[in-house]
């Protein structure tokens, strides 16, 4: 009998994902609330689900990819009787971002239904995504962290193990507190150079050719040249990110002065009406600032 998977959740991140899974000859089955999102999954060979029931019904192991902990809790139906039925006997890959106390008691739930739980967070935005460059993030129970990572395969080029859930998402959470300063010092930079009547095509070349050039760099520069927002990772989900980030710091008794810079820029980015755009729209936040409307 073939094994068949199933791919829950087919957003910005989900379906680029769940594309590279199915076009690698991955048998998969998927569903999304926004049933138009699922037209390129049927396209590469994907069978498409009615409801979430399905998937579940047919899939030995399910991914989520889903937008934070009430869309996960939802979609598995914690907290009904469809719970059980839905994870019973199957492996939940929680691949989104959530808090570690979320990913810790759901772990602890999936396992009394009798599922097993692999979180599975990736570190990357929907480019490297598309192009199978992620890097993932593993934590669960060694067997079924063992099962789930060779399927990353198409998804990945690095997979790493981090121990008992929820350090993956620890791991990740570190991680974007230094991308998200990052791309905020990159913005500010970039802004300081303009309004400096540097030519700002010369500045990000100087960047470019000297210590401080990164991938992250190469990716976001052109996208702040162009004055290109079309999301990469949205702000929204920075500012996310941001706030699970600055939670898990407090509940430590850890200072995060960086990162509270970077909190308040984002609540003004998404104030001002671009949480749906790239995260280097943070220099929207920044030049309100300088003009004194912020």
């Amino acid at each position: 009998m073939r094994i068949v998977y199933g791919f829950i959740g087919l957003g910005v991140m989900g379906q680029p994902m769940a594309l590279r899974l199915a076009r690698a000859g991955t048998p998969l089955v998927v569903w999304n609330r926004t049933p138009g999102r699922t037209a390129p999954l049927r396209a590469a060979g994907a069978e498409v689900a009615r409801h979430p029931d399905e998937v579940f019904a047919r899939a030995e192991a399910v991914f989520l990819m889903l937008a934070d902990e009430r869309a996960v809790d939802t979609v598995l139906g914690r907290g009904t009787p469809a719970f059980a039925a839905r994870v019973g006997g199957r492996i939940v890959v929680h691949m989104g971002t959530t808090s570690p106390a979320h990913s810790r008691e759901l772990e602890a739930d999936v396992r009394a239904a009798g599922g097993r739980y692999v979180e599975a967070p990736v570190s990357g935005s929907r480019v490297p995504a598309e192009n199978g460059r992620l890097v993932a993030l593993l934590a669960g129970e060694p067997a079924a962290v063992q099962t789930v990572r060779p399927l990353l395969a198409p998804l990945c080029h690095e997979t790493f193990v981090c121990g008992p859930a929820p350090r993956a998402l620890l791991m990740k959470l570190s991680v974007n507190l230094f991308l998200i300063t990052l791309v905020t010092g990159l913005t500010e930079a970039f802004h300081f150079a303009g309004r400096q009547g540097l030519d700002p095509r010369l500045f990000l070349e100087v960047l470019d050719a000297g210590p401080m050039a990164s991938p992250v760099s190469r990716m976001k520069a052109p996208k702040l040249l162009a004055g290109d927002f079309s999301v990469q990772a949205a702000a929204l989900d920075v500012l996310k990110n941001n706030r699970l980030i600055a939670e898990a710091a407090r509940a430590r008794g850890l200072a995060s002065p960086l990162l509270d810079v970077c909190h308040a820029l984002f609540e003004e980015t998404v104030g001002l009406g671009h949480g749906g755009e790239d995260m280097v729209a943070v220099l929207r936040a920044i030049e309100a600032r300088t003009e004194g409307t912020a």
